[in-house]
């Protein structure tokens, strides 16, 4: 047992014995049918706070020689897996973070240096009958036990992109990296398994797509690997239940990350979807009994900031879009797996999905802005953005906007609204669905204490936003806005009525705010009617 070779299981065991621990095991499963194939070389790629080292401690406890996997995870679900003992306990396990060898270091090439001598000193002590020679080389190691003894390896590398993050400008360096860890891993005999897990997919160098044997697995397709991802909506509900913490609060808080595949089963092409949860923020939700943001813990909003500054092809305004509730459509293949590379505002919307700010829909190929914690960094981002005080004023005033819609001060509402009518490019007017966009800014606040739907099937049509209270605000009041485009709020409100679109809140009791908005192209002034109703 040595720090990196088959190295100790304290750090899991610590993991499985706290009360919050979410049972995992199951992507042993998936990844043991991986093992000496041709999909052998494996890459993870998640954000931050969604498990990535607590499956790498895990798998490595399975794998390792020099632990009992039957004892270490007993009571988990992959104990009742057929396949369970196939590989347990049955190979030399070395389990890497690249960030450790970071430290200190000025240049690739000494990291690598370092890399290799440490696993090769460890290997010597293992093998002490080998004679490795002078020459640091862990490949050539690697090789020699293999040959002696048939033994191979499973190897895992913890941030095996934080290369690419560091020297995110530097080519060279990149490349260098990429040709050690092509000439590591591939076409080795003594290779079992190559499980990396990372925050950015494998990097695209034309030559040097050079790690071409890896299947990737990442957050625009996880494939098999979905439900492992992070907390699935089961396992949430579970956990609210346990700590009696309210499930609809946690899932407008932490879920919004939508993943699917299809997969044969008995001969049948079968479809899987799993609703994702941020793990670390449920956990830290449940142990402090409160739902708030937790991103910033290990995420600055510095990092999103600096990516929707860059207001290339038009990303300034799709990404209000986005904050006020809606999706875009992206190409995510053409995006060049790093964090400098943007040819347009896909590439931006392509990184800030494997860093957790986005998410995508494989079936729709669309991006969206996935829960309210996230959405809370966005507009922490926007308010401190020079080019968009606009917006930032228009989400600080939203306070008095919705205080005065409650008040029923019709006047002040449609002066404010007036107000947030901001003059971007897909703002300007020109239908119903483009003054959403402003309305939906300008009642920002709402979404503290509110879930907010758009054309939602209520009653005789489609109402077209709904505010409902998040049962951990019951005393606030739902909300159903109308809009009209050169109309009148009264023509709003009669059909908010005449359509019975307070029939979505059927059983609530307590009283409903109606509110009818309407633009008048002629005089470019809004109007605005307001009414309670009791309870339906």
């Amino acid at each position: 047992m040595g720090m990196y070779l088959n190295p100790p299981t304290m750090t899991f065991e610590t993991n499985v014995r706290d009360e919050f621990y979410v049972d995992k095991s199951g992507i042993i499963e998936p990844i043991n049918k991986m093992v000496n194939t041709p999909r052998k070389y494996v890459c993870v790629s998640r954000p931050r706070r969604f498990g990535k080292t607590m499956a790498a401690y895990m798998l490595s406890a399975y794998y390792s020689t020099t632990t009992d996997p039957t004892a270490l995870l007993q009571g988990l679900k992959i104990k009742k897996s057929p396949n369970f003992a196939q590989y347990a306990n049955k190979f030399d396990v070395f389990r890497i973070n690249m960030q450790n060898f970071m430290v200190g270091k000025k240049t690739v090439e000494a990291i690598l240096e370092d890399l290799q001598e440490a696993l090769c000193e460890e290997l010597t002590d293992e093998y002490p009958d080998i004679k490795f020679g002078n020459k640091v080389d862990v490949s050539r190691c690697m090789n020699k036990i293999f040959t002696k003894y048939n033994r191979q390896f499973v190897i895992i590398v913890d941030e095996w992109d934080c290369i690419f993050r560091v020297w995110k400008n530097d080519a060279e360096a990149q490349r260098t990296y990429l040709d050690f860890i092509r000439a590591w891993f591939k076409d080795q005999e003594y290779v079992a398994l190559v499980y990396m897990t990372g925050i950015l997919p494998i990097k695209k160098y034309g030559e040097h797509s050079a790690l071409n044997m890896f299947t990737q697995y990442s957050m625009d397709d996880q494939s098999v690997l979905a439900e492992f991802t992070g907390f699935t909506a089961e396992e949430v509900q579970e956990l609210c239940k346990k700590y009696y913490m309210n499930y609809e609060d946690c899932k407008a808080w932490y879920d919004g990350y939508y993943l699917s595949y299809n997969v044969l089963e008995n001969g049948k092409e079968i479809s899987k979807s799993y609703e994702i949860y941020t793990p670390l923020s449920v956990v830290s939700a449940m142990y402090h009994r409160k739902y708030k943001n937790f991103w910033n813990k290990t995420e600055t909003y510095e990092a999103l900031k600096m990516y929707i500054a860059l207001n290339i092809d038009g990303l300034k305004d799709k990404i209000i879009d986005l904050f006020n509730g809606g999706r875009n459509k992206i190409d995510i293949r053409a995006f060049s797996n790093d964090m400098v590379t943007f040819n347009s505002a896909d590439d931006v919307f392509s990184l800030l999905v494997h860093l957790g700010y986005l998410a995508y829909d494989s079936n729709t190929e669309e991006v969206r802005i996935p829960n309210r914690e996230v959405q809370d960094e966005f507009s922490t981002s926007i308010k401190n953005m020079e080019g968009w005080e606009p917006i930032a004023k228009a989400i600080k005033a939203s306070d008095d906007l919705v205080k005065a819609a409650l008040d029923g001060d019709e006047k002040t509402v449609a002066q404010m609204v007036q107000e947030s009518h901001l003059e971007t490019s897909h703002l300007q007017y020109n239908d119903e669905n483009a003054l959403s966009y402003t309305i939906s800014l300008a009642f920002y606040s709402v979404r503290r204490t509110h879930n907010m739907y758009r054309e939602l099937p209520a009653g005789k049509g489609f109402a077209d936003m709904v505010f409902m209270p998040l049962p951990c605000y019951p005393e606030q009041i739902p909300m159903i806005i109308e809009l009209k485009w050169n109309r009148s709020a009264n023509t709003a409100l009669k059909q908010i009525k005449n359509k019975e679109y307070a029939g979505v809140l059927k059983g609530y009791k307590g009283e409903i705010l109606l509110i009818g908005l309407n633009y008048s192209k002629k005089t470019r002034k809004h109007t605005c009617k307001i009414e309670r109703i009791n309870e339906i």
